[in-house]
């Protein structure tokens, strides 16, 4: 093409205007304490930036329980999954065939949530609870065996704690007022729980593989081991209890009377008949009662590690504390990497659990052994005292969990661990990878440094960490606007701002003591200001019409197809794998495009280069480019750039240009190739 009309399809085809700048990729941390290091704290940690702008950080004499805390919030980070409708997090980092649209699994909602709920960015969480109130995880889904018989929404599919924790996560941000917004989904999604409802019992039913949990004691009581089972479980009447609470506490601040009033009712009825027929008086612990064949409602005799789950949400009667024996009985839960999803006088226990996943029989699961945790430091902390358990076996419990956290050496979290032995039982390739289906740093923070929320202006800082420990910290955690950070010095030596108890606000100190006893802290609002909301032009996770991806070459024996690369996924993890890459490329240059399908305004394009340290590198050299109104390529002008990084954010932004494709051409370091995990074209 003559240059004078290459220039004017140029013209045609780009719209320049003068734009304000773009917004801050990350929310801004804000004045607050500097003890720590946090680049050494997070290691090789992939997009540094995120972590420093999103998570509180730790400092613990405890190397293990502190390894995992960065770990587990790496994994998060990977769990994030970008859709039509905004962020979700994924259970699985691969696709499973019975998800929600765009992968969601509603199981783990509830510990997705209470995790996420100490990130600054408030955006992720604020997509995923829509998702399931409003967006595709609350529409149709089939009634089906495989995706449950018995509902027909998707956030009905498994049972959840979906108020509770959007209570429990305002609590921490201080924004009730994005909670109290979902009111009328929060209460509709109670209700559709109805048709499980037994009014005679005055108690909800479930199925134990749609809690979660198929192959337990419970259902191989049944004829049908995997799909039966169906009874009046502490889990599923304890969510809607709590939902119901949480239901209510947030009618109160509407001035809504009527709806308060009621679901405080019903909260009462449900646990009263909770306590009537799931609380077994002889054997002291809550139980699943069998729904079929079972006239007398006789409680199976197992106990079951979901016994625990009524302290989770303040529920279990204050008599009941007795249970907890259970937990370090060499007969009950206990077990070096425990506790046991079943008791080990159980005749169930370990039954088939080497056949293969999933058998919730006596193996150690994160999913439960997380409800336990946090089950405990509820009964520590709020209940009145009791001889059964202390601090001490918290502290034993999250150790055990953390040390179950791990894999060659470092630190993993698959489907399930063995009990009593260093192994993971259930750990798929390509499937379990980073299995987000529990909660760790959350432990950390609310149980071990007693951090808790208060739907007030205060905070409670009630630590379960022993005394006889030198140090502990947690610095910057994001909490209704402020930078709060408590530090624990016994002799003043570790952190050199004196002895004892300190806690701060925006790097201020606002509180000191000399022990570990709990204190109230006031915590005047500080000023949050609202992140914009921004869409990825880019993404399509489902892998349907536009965006597409393509590519001048691809690795695809390896699966390293174009469309990973705009997936709405971002991790660098070898197996799985999201990501495109050229490996083995015979072209001198490659490229990879993004076809939009429609005029599209872009000004912020966001690549993530993979970068293993071997065959695939960040490229020596790269040009960002846009097709024009005759399907050329040209540069897209004005470019400004950050550092080109692997495994790490480089940001192109430039005055806004309107094109229907973008693509990135590389030229790769000698002896090797390039790849990108993601490829975004961000706009507000």
């Amino acid at each position: 093409m003559p240059a004078r009309a290459l220039l004017a399809a140029v013209v045609a085809a780009v719209t320049v205007v003068t734009a304000a700048p773009a917004p801050e990729v990350y929310p801004s941390p804000g004045a607050g304490t500097r003890l720590l290091d946090h680049d050494a704290l997070l290691g090789e940690h992939p997009e540094k930036g995120w972590f420093k702008a999103n998570i509180p950080f730790v400092d613990l004499p405890d190397e293990q329980i502190e390894s995992v805390y960065y770990y587990r919030w790496r994994a998060f980070y990977e769990a994030q999954k970008y859709t039509r409708e905004g962020w979700i997090t994924s259970e699985f980092l691969g696709p499973v065939g019975y998800s929600a649209p765009d992968g969601g699994i509603v199981a783990a909602a509830g510990h997705h949530v209470y995790e996420g709920r100490w990130l600054r960015d408030t955006r992720y969480l604020d997509d995923y609870l829509r998702y399931w109130t409003r967006g595709a995880g609350s529409g149709p889904k089939p009634a089906t065996e495989l995706l449950n018989k018995n509902t027909t929404d998707w956030a009905h599919q498994y049972s959840s704690w979906l108020a509770d924790a959007t209570l429990r996560r305002a609590e921490v941000t201080g924004d009730m007022g994005f909670a109290t917004n979902l009111l009328p989904e929060l209460k509709r999604h109670w209700e559709r729980w109805s048709p499980q409802y037994d009014p005679g019992l005055g108690l909800y039913w479930q199925t134990p593989v749609w809690d979660a949990m198929e192959y337990t004691a419970s259902s191989y009581q049944s004829p049908d081991p995997y799909h039966g089972g169906d009874g009046f479980r502490p889990t599923m009447n304890s969510y809607q209890i709590a939902d119901a609470v949480a239901i209510a506490d947030l009618a109160r601040r509407v001035g809504d009377r009527g709806t308060e009033q009621s679901f405080r009712d019903r909260a009462g009825s449900l646990a009263k008949a909770q306590e009537k027929w799931l609380w077994d008086k002889d054997k002291k612990f809550y139980k699943h009662v069998m729904r079929d064949d079972n006239p007398d409602r006789v409680k199976i005799a197992d106990r079951e590690q979901i016994g625990f789950v009524p302290w989770m949400f303040h529920i279990a009667a204050p008599g009941n504390a007795q249970a907890w024996a259970q937990l370090r009985d060499p007969q009950g839960f206990e077990a070096p990497y425990g506790p046991t999803t079943v008791e080990r006088r159980s005749p169930w226990f370990m039954k088939d659990a080497e056949r293969g996943c999933c058998r919730w029989s006596g193996p150690s699961w994160p999913y439960s052994t997380s409800q336990t945790l946090t089950a405990l430091a509820n009964l520590l902390l709020d209940y009145p005292a009791q001889s059964y358990v202390d601090k001490s076996d918290y502290l034993a419990l999250l150790r055990g969990y953390a040390l179950t956290q791990t894999k060659d050496g470092k630190p993993y979290v698959a489907e399930a661990h063995h009990p009593d032995e260093p192994r993971w039982l259930y750990d798929s390739k390509n499937h379990s990878e980073d299995y987000n289906h529990s909660t760790y740093a959350d432990l950390v923070l609310s149980g071990l440094l007693g951090v808790r929320p208060q739907q007030d202006d205060s905070v409670r800082i009630s630590p379960l960490a022993p005394e006889s420990w030198s140090h502990f910290a947690v610095e910057n955690l994001s909490y209704h606007g402020r930078n709060l950070s408590v530090v624990w010095d016994k002799d003043g030596r570790h952190y050199g701002r004196g002895k004892g108890l300190r806690v701060y606000l925006d790097g201020r100190e606002v509180a000191r003591q000399n022990d570990l006893k709990p204190l109230r802290v006031p915590v005047p609002r500080g000023e949050v200001k609202p992140l914009p909301r921004l869409v990825d032009d880019a993404a399509n996770v489902r892998g349907e019409g536009f965006p597409t991806a393509s590519a001048s070459y691809s690795n695809v024996g390896n699966g390293d197809h174009p469309a990973q690369a705009n997936d709405g996924q971002n991790f660098f993890l070898d197996v799985p794998n999201t990501r495109w890459t050229s490996y083995r490329s015979p072209n001198p240059t490659d490229w990879l495009a993004i076809d939009f399908g429609k005029p599209t305004a872009t000004s912020d394009v966001r690549l993530f280069f993979y970068d293993d340290g071997g065959g695939v590198r960040v490229p020596a050299s790269y040009r960002l480019q846009h097709r024009v109104s005759d399907g050329s390529w040209v540069d897209v002008p004005a470019q400004s750039r950050t550092p080109t990084a692997g495994n790490d954010l480089t940001r192109i932004t430039f005055p806004t240009v309107t094109t229907t494709a973008l693509r990135v051409v590389g030229t790769p370091q000698p002896g090797s190739s390039f790849g990108l995990t993601a490829f975004q074209s961000w706009r507000g």
